[in-house]
């Protein structure tokens, strides 16, 4: 089940983060890509940001729940994928919490992970369709200061 946008990482905490930190994202993040390629196929390299696409609506991030602001990854699903989901609930385990948020969140986040303009996002298919894009804390380029 989705959390709602209250317990938002917060900008100034992500800013923080240490080495250690962000090997436990990593970490979590490869665990997570185990399991989600189990639902779906991510495509081998990535593709520009979806943020400026319309047809994105729905925004995730996936957390640790030790610590809200090691963020393990972002999905954007689109708009018109509501036949092929993928059961999120099914992935996820006793540490990893998603929650929704919206586009403008998702872009201050990215931007805060993920620093380089553009093709941070992999694109994820069911049944040969994208249906969304995936970036994981693993891919982080660097922190923006």
């Amino acid at each position: 089940m989705l959390s709602s946008e209250i317990q938002f990482p917060k900008i100034e905490s992500i800013k923080s983060l240490d080495i250690a930190d962000i090997a436990i994202m990593s970490q979590l993040a490869y665990s997570f890509k185990d399991e989600f390629l189990k639902y779906a196929q991510i495509d081998s390299f990535t593709s520009p940001d979806p943020f400026k696409n319309e047809d994105f609506n729905t925004f995730l991030v996936e957390v640790d729940r030790e610590n809200i602001d090691r963020i393990v990854s972002m999905i954007i699903i689109r708009n018109d994928s509501h036949n092929l989901t993928i059961p999120l609930e099914k992935i996820m385990n006793d540490r990893l919490k998603i929650i929704q948020i919206s586009k403008e969140k998702a872009l201050l986040l990215k931007n805060e992970m993920m620093p380089k303009d553009t093709n941070n996002f992999y694109q994820f298919r069911k049944d040969g369709t994208v249906i969304g894009y995936i970036m994981f804390a693993f891919q982080i380029c660097g922190q923006h200061y």
